[in-house]
């Protein structure tokens, strides 16, 4: 096995994680990482493709390979507004999703998020949910999601929200019934990521969803 991966957000938690992941697997023999920002990784299975995400059109013919991975994703308070989150989370992921799929990349991967529902009062669920359902409607050949809950890990911002969640959610899910909402470190979303990437496309379905306790790859 010898695959071409392409990741959109390779800069973030889940992404950066991936691409690491990625660069090391002896199946893996090239990377097209789409950023914003140049990448400062050095591997010969490396392309990256820096650009503005509103112009990702300019770089469709270059979006070729057998799986593609999106990692993409912002804040209300990194956006401004909800309306500029949207772009970034719904809006740029189906730019990028329609452009592999009519390229035809057999399989698209999906960072989404624990409770997506395109019906949700969340503005972030009703969002996460709306890409999936979308999604499933471009003509992948094979889909997989994966809906985490909070994501531990480094990140290269700081957002303090997110940081105490960290430190309050690990005891709080504890607790009878919020065990589902346990937080997961990103390095595990990707290490998922690529567990299922690998797997033929022979033996997997045509589309296949992770909750949050199927994510974790320990003992699996």
């Amino acid at each position: 096995m010898s695959l071409t991966a392409v990741l959109i957000g390779a800069t973030g938690l889940v992404g950066s994680a991936l691409l690491d992941k990625l660069l090391a697997h002896p199946n893996i023999a090239r990377v097209v990482a789409i950023s914003r920002r140049p990448i400062d990784k050095n591997s010969s299975k490396l392309d990256n493709l820096v650009i503005d995400f509103s112009e990702l059109e300019q770089i469709a013919d270059k979006v070729q390979g057998d799986v593609c991975f999106s990692c993409l994703g912002t804040t209300k308070k990194q956006a401004g507004s909800i309306s500029a989150q949207r772009i970034v989370d719904l809006d740029y992921q189906l730019v990028f999703a329609g452009i592999a799929a009519a390229n035809g990349i057999p399989h698209y991967c999906l960072v989404s998020s624990s409770g997506a529902n395109a019906n949700s009062l969340s503005p972030y669920l009703k969002m996460k949910g709306e890409l999936e359902q979308q999604v499933k409607q471009l003509g992948f050949k094979r889909i997989t999601l994966l809906q985490p809950s909070l994501l531990l890990g480094q990140r290269p911002d700081t957002r303090a929200g997110e940081s105490l969640g960290a430190l309050l959610m690990p005891t709080l899910c504890k607790l009878p019934g919020l065990q589902r909402f346990r937080p997961i470190e990103g390095a595990e979303v990707a290490e998922r990521l690529l567990k299922q990437a690998l797997i033929p496309q022979v033996s997997a379905p045509e589309c296949e969803i992770f909750t949050l306790d199927q994510v974790f790859v320990q003992g699996q």
